[in-house]
Order: C-alpha cells, then structure tokens, then sequence
C-alpha cells in the first residue's frame, strides 16, 4: 500500500503558511506501515483541485487530504471530491444538529454559511472533528481510499488520531515501517555514500538514503516488513552496519544535536570548555550553552572580534598579527592558549576567520577559517575552507570547532 498526502489552499502555495500538516501525516503513516509516494500542495481553486484528485486516485492506494472544508467560498474540497466522485452533495442532518448546537453553547447563531459544512458526497460518510466545525469526510473511488480533514493543523492532528489512524491500520494489516536518523559532521555527503556503499542500494531493506541540513549529512534508514519485529530486528542490524562503516563519523541519532552531544561527553569527562571568538561572534558559545546544565562544562567565551581585542583580552602577540594576520593558524594557536590560561578550563577553542562576502585576499578568500584547540599536550591548529554565504561560513566554523573537540576528546585525528 502507498499514500500520497494533498493539502489544499492558497495561503500554502503562496508561501505565507508553511504546511507542516503534510510532515506530520508522513511521519504517522510510516508508523502504519503506509509508504507516502508523493506530497502534493494545490491552491483553493476548483479545476486544481479536481486534477490534483484525479490523478491521485490512480497512483496510491490512501489519498488523505487536508484543507478546503471551511464555511466560505473559497473551501471547494467537498464540492470537488462530489464532482470527480460523479455524485451530488448531501444533507447530513445530524451533522447539522451538532453544527447548531456548537454555535448555541457559544451563545451565538450559527451564520447560514455554515450549512455547508454538514454536506458530504452521496456515498460518503462523515467523519467526526471533536475540536471544530469542520467535519471529516471518508469516501472510496475504485481502489483509492480518500479520507479528508480540516486545514488546522490541531484539528487535522486530533481526528486522524481518533478515527482516521484505527481505520489505516486495518487497511495496512499490521504492516509498520520503522525509521531512525543517524547524523554526520566532517566530510561531505558524497564522502559519506561512498564510505557506505552498497548499504545504500535501492533495491535494500532497510533502505538506507542521505540527506543534508546545515552542514550536517543524515542518514535516513526506513524498514519496512508486515511484523513490528522484524522490522526493529532489521532497522536495528542496518544502523550497526552504518556505524560500522563511518564510525566516529556518526555523532548522534534522531534528535540529538552536536552541541547537546559534545556537552554530555565533557560532563562524562568532568572536563570545561571556553572559547575565544572571532568571525563567528559568540555562535559557538551560544551552541554550546543551548542546552541546559551547560554551565557543568562552559567556563568563559570571548568575542574578540578587533585584533585589539585578540591582543588585550587573550595576549596575542601583535607581532604575530602583523606578520600572519588574525586569520591565521598561528593567531588561533595563541587564542585558545590565551583563552584556556585566563579561564582556567582544561580544553579553549579558538576562531577566525573571512566569512564574507568582504574582507578577502588572494591567499585568503572569502570562506578561509582557521580554528585552534588547546589541551594540556598542545594547542592543535587546523585551516578549512567553506562555501556559502556569510551565515553558512559562520556556521561551519562553530560547528567544526565542536568537532574537533568531540574527536580530541575520542582520542581519535578529524578524518580527511
């Protein structure tokens, strides 16, 4: 069995709501063993609509809508789903009664629009909404189940839960697919594919894709089997054959993030962190401190963003400076050393850098970062080179920087 998810109106298409329906459909369904093929967003328009049905009913098996079942002129989704259905509207009185009777308890009169809203397609029936006015509608055309909800969002959530979900289930018989995320931060996506290699095959269950978010490269593992056990056993199997292949690489699954990640792993160690800033301008700081109980691990941060900065607060050689520039591996070496004798903390991270889009030279474009790491050994330097936009460059840097730590911290070099 497969799904494709269809959200109507205008306010989608034109980017002033963002659909956020869709993704919490997609992430039901897999729960329920429904594989979604396709997402489709159309505006409150009837022949769009009444295409965007049409050519769903011969492609999946589950076509759930959302939206258009409002009381003005504008919710055309059960007068469509009546047209392609070749039937005509009807009067669903009880209903109606209940419509009626939202309105009394409110101390109003329902307005006559509302009427509307207690018709469904002859042939249909009407699924319950418990938190508004805008019923649901379940209703077959061939082999197509098509179930519609309301547009809001709470609404839409609340009646799949209650009826819609039970209703799939049967429709699935029991089959699930069960998904996990594992998350990368170093080397590219074309790095991490070739490092995985036939795990990544089409044709494999589990099926194992990548995706990339702000320079972190994911790996999405999806199991798909009729039995919840063999579906774990199977995903379970395939995220140690990924750890397996990348290793370190893998710093945390589904929701964790580098920052909370590194945080827990200087707790473990009983071990403090500061930072001395410089292009990034307290971002590695503010990920660092996200989280809660950070105060266990951060000491201090500078943001030393002049090279007076560098030379008064963290005792960089203005030498230095003059004969390397502040974006330079050997400024950043005398950041962190001057960062981790003045906090105290046993590990100082330091930053500079040309985010851009000015301040570049001919060895130095735009996107030339130099990050250094103080420990009791040594202090470690590293020069990278990012691409993107100012943010981007930013971005890169603390979370580079976090990543160089977590490895120290591994015992372990930043694989290349």
């Amino acid at each position: 069995m497969n799904a494709i998810i269809l959200s109507i109106g205008d306010e989608l298409v034109l980017g002033q709501t963002v659909d956020t329906n869709s993704a919490y459909l997609s992430a039901q369904l897999a729960g329920l063993g429904l594989a979604v093929s396709a997402h489709v967003t159309v505006a409150d328009d009837q022949p769009a609509i009444e295409q965007a049905i049409g050519q769903a009913i011969g492609q999946c098996t589950v076509l759930l809508i959302s939206g258009g079942l409002g009381p003005t002129a504008d919710d055309l989704t059960r007068q469509v789903l009546a047209a392609v259905m070749g039937v005509e509207l009807e009067m669903n009185h009880a209903w109606l009664h209940r419509l009626r009777a939202f309105f009394a308890e409110r101390g109003h009169r329902m307005p006559e629009a509302n009427t509307i809203q207690a018709m469904i397609p002859r042939g249909a029936s009407m699924i319950d909404n418990v938190a508004g006015t805008a019923a649901g509608i379940d209703a077959t055309i061939g082999a197509c189940h098509i179930m519609v909800m309301p547009g809001v969002p709470r609404e839409m959530e609340v009646m799949f839960q209650r009826d819609i979900a039970p209703r799939l289930a049967q429709l699935s018989h029991g089959a699930v697919i069960l998904s996990r995320t594992l998350h990368t931060f170093g080397v590219g996506e074309s790095r991490v594919a070739e490092m995985l290699g036939d795990l990544m095959r089409r044709d494999r269950n589990p099926s194992v894709g990548t995706t990339v978010s702000q320079g972190i490269v994911s790996l999405r593992i999806n199991s798909r089997f009729q039995q919840r056990i063999q579906a774990q056993q199977a995903l379970d199997e395939t995220e140690q054959q990924c750890r397996a292949q990348l290793g370190d690489l893998i710093y945390g699954a589904d929701g964790q993030p580098l920052a909370e990640v590194l945080g827990m792993m200087l707790i473990q160690r009983r071990a403090t962190v500061a930072v001395a800033e410089s292009c990034t301008g307290g971002m590695l700081a503010d990920y660092l401190t996200e989280y809660s109980g950070a105060s266990a691990y951060f000491k201090y941060g500078w943001v030393t963003y002049a090279n007076e900065a560098k030379i008064s607060q963290l005792g960089v050689s203005p030498q230095v400076l003059e004969d390397h520039g502040a974006v330079s591996e050997p400024v950043v070496a005398q950041m962190a050393r001057g960062a981790r004798e003045r906090s105290g903390a046993d590990y100082a991270l330091s930053i500079s850098g040309i985010a851009g889009p000015t301040g570049a030279t001919a060895d130095k474009p735009v996107g030339t970062v130099c990050i250094g790491l103080a420990h009791d050994q040594a202090v470690q330097t590293h020069t990278f080179h990012f691409s993107g936009e100012r943010h981007t460059v930013r971005d890169r840097s603390a979370k580079m920087a976090m990543t160089l730590l977590r490895f120290h911290l591994l015992g372990k070099s930043l694989p290349s």
